[in-house]
């Protein structure tokens, strides 16, 4: 099909519209020390934008650990992130106003997240406007497999070419790009190369913020697609 309009909005949460990257951090730094060693700055880099699962696996390579499995640990990060997200969330500039326009323009917006649903439902309790949301767990691979991108469209009725999915990491790009949609990276420098209001490789847009994203973007990035 050609898409002769938009049809959703597909945000990522952690580091696009909440600032929760540095809990995330915290989190796995804690762990980590939990665990008997200590993360370094390239690890926040690896660490990232990581699926809770991946985050695991990861800090089991990473410490050597012979007698901590990646189920344990992914269970441990899942709970020292949960207390500080209980603790409250702020909103990045741009997220509330950009969901406002949505709403008001009957355009469908969904939270599709790496984190695990109890995280996700708390800050819905704080950042509301999403028709849905998918969370870990919700699609049969988290992030960056489509799953989660492909997940959130089919529940709306919408092809994912008629989709635009905002993103900041790696691994959301990835799963967003293998979903079929059109993609806006919000701040993420670590997502893709260039900075400013321009295209980037394969077509993705980079913004500073959600500040940057408008309507007549998101129509623009979906008009011929399909």
């Amino acid at each position: 099909m050609t898409c002769d309009g938009l049809g959703a909005v597909l945000l990522d949460m952690d580091g696009t519209v909440v600032d929760t990257e540095g809990l995330w951090w915290d989190a796995c730094a804690e762990v980590a020390q939990g665990l008997g060693f200590a993360l370094t700055p390239s690890d926040r880099e690896a660490l990232f934008g990581l699926p809770v699962e991946d985050a695991a696996a990861y800090l089991v390579g990473a410490g050597g650990l012979e007698d901590a499995g990646p189920r344990e640990v992914e269970g441990m990060l899942t709970r020292a992130f949960t207390v500080r997200v209980e603790a409250g969330v702020t909103t990045l500039p741009g997220a509330v106003a950009l969901l406002d326009s949505l709403g008001a323009a009957g355009v469908p917006a969904a939270l599709v997240s790496a984190s695990p649903r109890s995280v996700v439902d708390m800050v819905l309790e704080t950042v509301g406007g999403f028709r849905l949301s998918v969370a870990a767990g919700d699609s049969p691979r988290n992030k960056p497999a489509p799953d989660p991108y492909l997940t959130a469209a089919g529940r709306l009725g919408v092809d994912p070419a008629c989709c635009v999915a905002i993103e900041d990491s790696p691994a959301g790009v990835a799963s967003a790009r293998a979903a079929g949609c059109a993609v806006i990276v919000a701040g993420g420098a670590g997502a893709v190369p260039g900075d400013g209001v321009v295209p980037v490789p394969d077509g993705i847009v980079r913004v500073p913020s959600l500040e940057s994203v408008d309507l007549a973007l998101l129509r623009l990035l979906v008009s011929g697609r399909g």
